[in-house]
């Protein structure tokens, strides 16, 4: 392959990462745990299956950072999941530690390549990526508002009985309860949301879409959701290594954007071969602006506990 990936933590969700980007042949990838015989296991049960679907991506699972060597884009899924009844802030002491450690292993082996951060809470956790690898915003940065959109998309299509292909979405700020699910630039074959349903429908698709991953949380009783994170960090991994240039949402550190500095917070960003191309600036209403800056003081007031 052309490129090669990492993903730190051979969990569910970088397990199920690791799987969709070797049998997309998007790259070669490293899979490196704590437990390194469980990463090399699934190295090679994932390998094990290449013959019966025809894909020609090596992958490699152990403990050691040198496997991650020359990595162009290196994801990090590592920490504690949530438990039932556990908020993402409650993560936070826990994860900074692990992220600190994860982070300068990989920037140490990797200086060029580009971070995607998966671990919660995600925008805590991006901040420490950034202060431990002294990257630039355009290199560091959150899975966060890919995932949020994609399960706003699923809850509009199910709503209206129509397919996921025919939605748009887009969901704004911290990766919390705080975040801002945007109606008016969500879509159905290009028609804008409120004018196919009512207030009170729309406010109900708001507050699933906010609660999305407590609820998954809740019928698992153990772990959280996977399938759709992997997902939504391939479409990432995907954009920047064909250079694709789509405009996601994710967790990108502000520089003014949307009136907002020295935060991360999910907007609309240009992923491309060099990882966040361009923030883009969306028309935001006053009430919408508000609570996409409430959202932001969510996120700074855990900055203050870093």
């Amino acid at each position: 392959m052309d490129h090669k990936v990492t993903v730190v933590g051979a969990g569910h969700v970088g397990a199920t990462t690791v799987q969709r980007i070797a049998e997309a042949e998007l790259a070669d990838v490293a899979m490196v745990d704590i437990m390194g015989d469980m990463a090399k296991g699934k190295a090679l049960d994932m390998m094990e299956s290449a013959p019966v679907l025809g894909f020609d991506s090596k992958i490699e699972g152990g403990s050691d950072y040198e496997i991650t060597a020359g990595s162009d884009v290196c994801v990090v899924t590592a920490g504690l999941p949530r438990k039932p009844g556990m908020s993402r802030d409650d993560l936070l002491a826990k994860n900074k530690a692990i992220t600190q450690e994860v982070v300068g292993e990989l920037v140490k082996r990797s200086p060029d390549t580009i971070l995607i951060m998966v671990t919660n809470p995600l925008d805590a956790m991006c901040e420490v990526a950034r202060r431990v690898s002294g990257f630039g915003r355009e290199r560091v940065f959150g899975m966060a508002g890919v995932l949020d959109s994609a399960r706003m998309r699923y809850f509009v299509a199910a709503e209206l009985g129509v397919s996921v292909k025919d939605v748009t979405a887009f969901v704004l700020g911290g990766h919390g309860d705080s975040m801002v699910p945007l109606a008016r630039y969500t879509t159905v074959a290009g028609v804008p949301l409120p004018e196919l349903l009512d207030d009170d429908r729309i406010d109900a698709i708001n507050s699933r879409t906010r609660k999305g991953g407590g609820e998954i949380v809740g019928l698992l009783k153990q772990g959280s959701a996977y399938y759709a994170p992997s997902a939504a960090v391939f479409e990432m991994v995907a954009s920047i290594l064909r250079n694709k240039k789509q405009i996601l949402p994710c967790s990108v550190y502000l520089k003014g954007e949307y009136g907002l500095e020295n935060v991360f917070a999910g907007v609309p960003a240009k992923l491309g071969r060099k990882g966040v191309d361009k923030v883009m600036e969306f028309e935001l209403t006053n009430a919408e602006r508000k609570e996409l800056h409430t959202s932001a003081a969510d996120v700074k007031e855990l900055f203050e506990k870093l």
